[in-house]
């Protein structure tokens, strides 16, 4: 998708510094063009200025979250936000954080900590993809987690009738 003259373009997002650090290095020494943002204030004001391919974004940070950050990327319709694939990069392991980063339009949920081996990968996959195949993702894995938290809270309440 992206020849040797032009780089995909990827937003870190994460306000731990060593974190950011370690992605943005990491990143750009797989080949990518590297843009980082401490919080999601500064995300949202970054994003229409570096047109990023795809967001690397963390959920918890102050004074604008990530989730917030999802929120504004599905409300704004300009040609420089309009379908940015995100990756969320979070510590935030429960399985319901996972199906409302989907149901907010994550393409992809992966927890800290991970190998940056493992993130270019995903990286490169979902970069791989058209908007349609990428939406598609989305919406099976949101089901996924769905189905799966539906069956835990089934079971769970089987279990306490006495």
């Amino acid at each position: 998708m992206f020849g040797t003259e032009s780089k995909a373009k990827i937003l870190v997002v994460e306000d731990e510094a060593y974190i950011q650090q370690v992605l943005c290095v990491y990143l750009t020494y797989s080949g990518f063009e590297v843009c980082s943002a401490s919080n999601g204030q500064e995300a949202m004001r970054i994003i229409p200025e570096f047109c990023p391919h795809l967001i690397v974004l963390d959920l918890m940070m102050q004074p604008v979250d990530g989730w917030e950050v999802l929120r504004w990327l599905r409300r704004e319709s300009s040609e420089a936000t309009s379908g940015i694939p995100v990756l969320v990069l979070t510590a935030r392991t429960q399985l319901a954080d996972q199906a409302q980063g989907y149901e907010a339009g994550a393409v992809e949920y992966m927890t800290k900590p991970t190998q940056p081996s493992l993130l270019v990968e995903r990286i490169q996959a979902i970069l791989s993809m058209d908007p349609e195949q990428r939406a598609t993702r989305q919406r099976q894995r949101y089901a996924q987690k769905r189905k799966t938290l539906e069956r835990l809270n089934a079971s769970q309440s089987d279990e306490f009738i006495f």
